[in-house]
């Protein structure tokens, strides 16, 4: 399983609105997109695919933006990945007629490691990646001391 570009950027966005989240104010796409890197159309893209997901929310006006929709502990990875890629990109579709043993072995591992990313995405919220970065960020301010 591979991390693709659209769920990276999109994973991105949303970590910037969790560390905003708090303040309750929207995040444009401007800003957002400066801060995490990301082409402005994309990321505008992405957003309302995530809006039509009901992992995000958008609030128009001039301070208007982006927000998420709960809160980031509430939001889990699998659901973000699911939104943006499909539900038949995270698992793997029973072959109903393997042609060959050796293809059907075959099938059969690869549910298995579909089963398991799935259950480690399951586990994970935004909040968790949140914390993860916090951590890692703290750690590289005393490294550099």
């Amino acid at each position: 399983m591979e991390l693709s570009c659209k769920s990276e950027y999109a994973i991105l966005a949303l970590l910037e609105m969790a560390a905003h989240y708090e303040s309750g104010e929207p995040l444009q796409i401007r800003q957002i997109a400066a801060e995490q890197n990301i082409p402005d159309r994309y990321l505008e893209q992405l957003l309302a695919t995530l809006r039509r997901g009901g992992i995000v929310k958008s609030q128009r006006g001039s301070k208007g933006g982006y927000l998420l929709t709960r809160e980031p502990r509430k939001i889990i990875l699998f659901e973000i990945l699911e939104c943006l890629e499909g539900l038949e990109a995270l698992t793997c579709q029973e072959n109903v007629n393997p042609k060959t043993v050796d293809s059907s072995v075959i099938e059969e591992i690869w549910q298995e490691a579909s089963r398991a990313a799935n259950s480690v995405l399951q586990k994970y919220t935004l909040q968790d990646l949140c914390e993860k970065r916090d951590s890692r960020r703290q750690f590289d301010i005393m490294y550099y001391i």
